[in-house]
């Protein structure tokens, strides 16, 4: 046998290999997204979606956990409020309810395990809460 035969049965098994190899996506990937930037102050829901960032694609049966919500944005990081998850109908939506004590801007602070990924994808979203 030659040896550009060699080399060339040498690549075509590379490529094999790497064609069987299955691509991980990695926590990065993804991003939160607010589904409306301006909520009502007092008792509110706050929608988000969670998107695969190269599709747009929202990423449905995440597993999603409310870190916190906090006033920070008006320098006010002691102000907070709680989270409450609440079912949503669209596909890679969440709904949280919350009561947004005072109007202003408010951070969102959100962790994600996407289902067949390692890590965590987290977020942080300003939302404004107006009278």
């Amino acid at each position: 046998m030659t040896r550009a035969f060699l080399r060339a049965a040498a690549f075509g098994t590379t490529l094999l290999t790497a064609a069987a190899t299955p691509v991980q996506a990695d926590s990065k990937d993804y991003e939160f997204q607010l589904v409306d930037k301006d909520v009502k102050q007092g008792d509110t829901t706050v929608a988000v979606k969670l998107v695969h960032k190269s599709s747009g694609k929202p990423v449905p049966d995440a597993v999603i956990f409310a870190k916190r919500i906090d006033m920070g944005p008006d320098q006010m990081e002691g102000m907070t409020a709680t989270l409450e998850p609440l079912p949503s109908a669209e596909t890679g939506h969440y709904r949280f309810k919350t009561n947004l004590s005072m109007a202003g801007r408010w951070a969102l602070y959100l962790g994600a395990k996407v289902q067949g990924e390692t890590g965590t994808v987290e977020g942080k979203l300003i939302v404004t809460a107006a009278p």
